[in-house]
């Protein structure tokens, strides 16, 4: 009896110490630092650093024991990347997401062996970040936006609302290798719908007022998707609105900030989306190999407050399809 008692205690012991083993190795590795380059502030773009934060929570990954993140925001200027990814790979970054072009850019010049990850950037292959969808064959993979596709929808949807519109001013930065390609279609699109196109170059935060002043007097403005301009949707649709404009985007969260219509993938599901591929790349995956993601829902959202505001009714048809509806 004692024997057996004997042995019992052995082998609760040893089944006590394997159970402790993994809380114990988890213990003693370090948690992996996942950079992240910022286009904007993290007053405004804060709420994108969640979703990814959400995602990595649902792929098991919990921060300051998995993983930290270290982020750097280039407040606008996208000239700083390149400075602001020396500083991630100074810290050690095991990878690194990128929010834009240029930063994916930048990324890849810098640091040719660190895996990026692409939290919704607009057509990677044109721009020649990866080769292909399927198998972006370096250092890169993670999330498209398909924004390319879908902006010129705007023009149709600024018609649907407002069918007498034929003058559009169109915001754009031209900083983003993208934004050129998506003013391009949309130029495409408007001569089809019988409308005039007026660029509008974003030139800074600084000179946000007057650049809007540009738009005076236009039918509506379009603002192209970038992350600069996600960064000041506020103060984008408030100066919109002192002008009696109404702004539509293919950013959905941009009626957020009081824009009246926006059309195209979401950006939080974007960021949310992108830590699937953090993990993957963290648990050894190389990114050469890891499809790029397509995003599945183009979402429609529209900012009621914004119509009553403008006097605009919104057709019954176009509510019935709207995703979100901001009151």
């Amino acid at each position: 009896m004692q024997l057996d008692h004997l042995k019992r205690r052995e082998l609760i012991g040893i089944l006590g110490f394997a159970a402790a083993w993994p809380r114990v190795a988890r213990g003693q590795i370090k948690p992996a630092i996942v950079g992240v380059l910022g286009s904007g502030s993290a007053q405004s773009s804060g709420f994108l650093i969640d979703a990814l934060k959400e995602g990595m929570k649902e792929n098991g990954f919990t921060e300051g024991r998995e993983y930290v993140l270290d982020v750097r925001w280039a407040e606008g200027d996208y000239k700083r990347f390149a400075a602001l990814v020396a500083e991630l790979l100074e810290r050690k970054s095991r990878v690194i997401v990128v929010t834009t072009i240029a930063a994916a850019r930048a990324a890849q010049q810098a640091a040719p062996a660190t895996p990026i990850v692409m939290a919704g950037l607009i057509d990677p292959v044109g721009a020649g970040l990866i080769a292909s969808l399927a198998r972006p064959g370096n250092n890169t993979t993670g999330v498209s936006s398909m924004i390319q596709d879908v902006s010129a929808k705007g023009l149709e949807l600024i018609r649907e609302i407002a069918p007498t519109s034929k003058a559009i001013a169109v915001l754009f930065n031209p900083n983003n290798p993208g934004s050129l390609r998506i003013l391009e279609n949309v130029r495409s699109q408007a001569a089809k719908l019988g409308m005039t196109i007026q660029p509008i170059e974003f030139k800074g935060s600084a000179l946000l007022d007057a650049t809007l002043e540009a738009a005076v007097g236009h039918d509506a403005l379009l603002v192209v998707a970038d992350s600069a301009l996600l960064d000041l949707r506020e103060r984008i649709a408030g100066l919109a609105l002192r002008h009696r404009l109404p702004t539509f985007s293919s950013i959905p969260e941009f009626t957020d900030g009081g824009a009246l219509v926006g059309y195209g993938p979401s950006r939080r599901d974007s960021y949310r989306r992108a830590a699937t591929y953090v993990k993957k790349v963290l648990e050894g995956a190389k990114p050469a190999d890891i499809p790029v993601e397509q995003p599945t829902l183009i979402g429609l959202s529209i900012n009621l407050q914004t119509a009553r505001a403008l006097g605009i009714v919104i057709p019954d048809a176009l509510l019935a399809r709207a995703e979100r509806l901001v009151e």
